[in-house]
Formats: structure tokens, C-alpha cells, sequence
């Protein structure tokens, strides 16, 4: 595959919008959140991307922009670096490793446009099976309007069709995987995982306040923006963040820092439960909350993730409406 790496070669450059959805593997257009690239020096690119005002699940909180949107936008920088600066073919998988951002929450506060961003990426750890790209760890860090905004880092192994099918089995098969799916479960309150609408809680209670269960409700239009046969590492990330919500509730606040590793898939046929254990010496202010959150499945773990939250008020008192 042979790509541009210089976007100002032509008049045409001045013209923004966003890149083709099979770049950043997504089936709505709506939902790309990249509009360009180009190379700095090897093994080391700008990726540019635009979050809106207001988002239909990455919604703004207090006047902030969701800083999962950071998150998101690394997430498809992923296929994009991997298709148009290693030469991965369409229809390889990326797979996450491990994971981490932190963010500056005074640079996220929503102006009267929408936020203009670049993602200034180092790409380490390049290994090679071959002539194809086997694997590479991202170093990122994101500015706005020139502004620090934050940090991430995304470790991924890329993997040919042939292979992961051969590596998922049975569990690789659509059709298969959606007549095994389990039922979904109920949620928990919205207020207490830090959203507005049961359809976007992605938990469901136990008898314990410390352990719940994921919904992975595979008609949701953000989460399973199309059919995918392991909950995605969104909904992964999105689970850490409620669980540490209900851990720091009835304080709210921004989850402003996650560092996760995955061992290996969450499969839609089978109960995966969260778990969550305060990390109170861990805290290095009286404001700042970190939650350690595990998942757990078929008795292995799925993923180990740290999140902190930056708590302020206690949540008010609000009337949620079932939609």
C-alpha cells in the first residue's frame, strides 16, 4: 500500500474533513474522528483530529470534554499508521496490548467550536514477521491549539485474517459467536456509573457493590459500531471508567488517568465480571481517586487496569429517564 505522507503537496490541502472510515475501521462516517497525517521523521508522525462540541456517547461533563475521546482518537490511529505508514492491508487486526493515557483537564474545557487536535506520535518496538508489520508499541502526545493536553501510549500486535481466525477458533466465527451471545443483563443506575442513560451503562449489579457484570449490548450504534465477535477495547475502557465511578459515587469527577493491560479477549458468550479494589495509598492528593479494576472470565483474567479519578462535588440529585 502506498500513501502520501505529505497532505500540504497540494491547493486541495487547505481543505479539512475527515479521513475515509476504512482508516480507522468504523462503519459510520460520523464516528471518524482523524482528518489527517504526515510523516516528521521515521518511525515518527502528526496525526490530526477534530472532537466535537458535543458527542452522542462521549458526551462533555462540567463544561469538559469525555477524555475518552483521547482514547478513541488513539485507538484509530492504530489502523491508520498501520495501514498508511507500515503497509498493512485492509482486513488485518490490530490487538491491543496495553494501554495508558493521562490528560491535562484544564485543556479539555469546551470552546464555542469544536476542538481542534494533533497527536505527535513515536512509534517504538517495531518488530517484523517477515516483510509484515508484526507488532509496535505508539508513543503519543496529544496538544491542542498548541496547548499540552496529554499522554498516551498503545502496545499492538497485528495480526493477517488467515491467523486470527486459526488463533479464535470457533469464537472467530460471526455467525456462531451471535447465536451463543448471552442474554443482557440489567444495568445499574446511570448516576452512579457517571451516565445519563441506561442504554449507555455498560455494567449490571451483583450482590456486591465491588463486583458487577458487563453489558455488552451489541446493538449499541458507538460501542459496536459494526458486528465484532469479542467486546471491544472501548467497551473495555468505558467498564473501567463506570466501575471506578461507582467506586468514587456519590463524589463525581473526571477520570483523568487509565493504564490497562490485556490478557486476553472478553467473548460475548460467556459472564464477565468487574471487579474493582480501592488503591487508597496510591492517592496523591485528596481530590485524586485511583481504583484498581480487574475482569475476570471463564475463571482467567481478562484485563488489570488502574484508573484515577479527579473527584470535585457530590452528584446532585437528578431524575434519569429510561430511553
Amino acid at each position: 500500500m502506498t500513501a502520501s505522507t505529505d497532505h500540504s503537496a497540494s491547493p486541495a490541502a487547505a481543505l479539512s474533513s475527515a479521513l475515509p472510515r476504512e482508516y480507522v475501521h468504523k462503519s459510520a462516517h460520523s464516528e471518524v474522528l482523524l482528518t489527517g497525517w504526515h510523516t516528521v521523521a521515521p518511525d515518527e508522525y502528526v496525526v490530526t483530529a477534530q472532537w466535537p462540541r458535543a458527542h452522542s456517547f462521549y458526551t462533555p461533563d462540567g463544561g469538559h470534554h469525555d477524555p475518552l475521546l483521547l482514547a478513541e482518537s488513539v485507538r484509530q490511529a492504530i489502523p491508520l499508521l498501520s495501514h498508511v505508514a507500515y503497509d498493512v492491508p485492509f482486513g488485518h487486526r490490530q490487538i491491543w496490548d496495553t494501554f495508558s493515557y493521562a490528560t491535562n483537564a484544564d485543556a479539555l474545557a469546551v470552546g464555542s467550536a469544536p476542538a481542534d487536535i494533533s497527536l505527535h506520535i513515536r512509534c517504538s518496538g517495531i518488530s517484523r514477521r517477515g516483510r509484515r508489520l508484526a507488532g509496535l508499541t505508539m508513543h503519543v502526545t496529544a496538544t491542542r491549539d498548541g496547548k499540552f493536553l496529554g499522554t498516551a501510549e498503545a502496545g499492538f500486535t497485528n495480526q493477517p485474517e488467515a491467523v486470527y481466525q486459526r488463533l479464535r477458533g470457533r469464537n472467530g466465527d460471526l455467525a456462531e459467536v451471535a447465536s451463543r451471545t448471552i442474554p443482557l443483563p440489567p444495568p445499574l443506575t446511570p448516576r452512579r456509573v457517571g451516565r445519563d442513560r441506561f442504554h449507555d451503562v455498560v455494567l449490571s449489579p451483583t450482590s456486591s457493590t465491588r463486583r458487577a457484570q458487563l453489558r455488552t449490548d451489541v446493538n449499541h450504534p458507538i460501542l459496536f459500531d459494526h458486528p465484532v465477535d469479542h467486546a471491544p477495547g472501548m467497551l473495555l475502557l468505558e467498564a473501567v471508567r463506570q466501575a471506578a465511578y461507582r467506586s468514587a459515587f456519590p463524589r463525581r469527577g473526571v477520570l483523568t488517568d487509565m493504564e490497562i493491560r490485556f490478557f486476553r479477549y472478553a467473548e460475548l458468550t460467556s459472564a464477565c465480571w468487574i471487579e474493582t479494589l480501592p488503591n487508597a495509598g496510591e492517592a496523591t492528593a485528596p481530590d485524586r481517586h485511583p481504583v484498581r479494576v480487574v475482569a475476570r472470565q471463564d475463571g482467567e483474567v481478562v484485563f488489570a487496569a488502574t484508573a484515577t479519578i479527579a473527584t470535585a462535588t457530590a452528584v446532585p440529585l437528578r431524575l434519569y429517564a429510561v430511553h
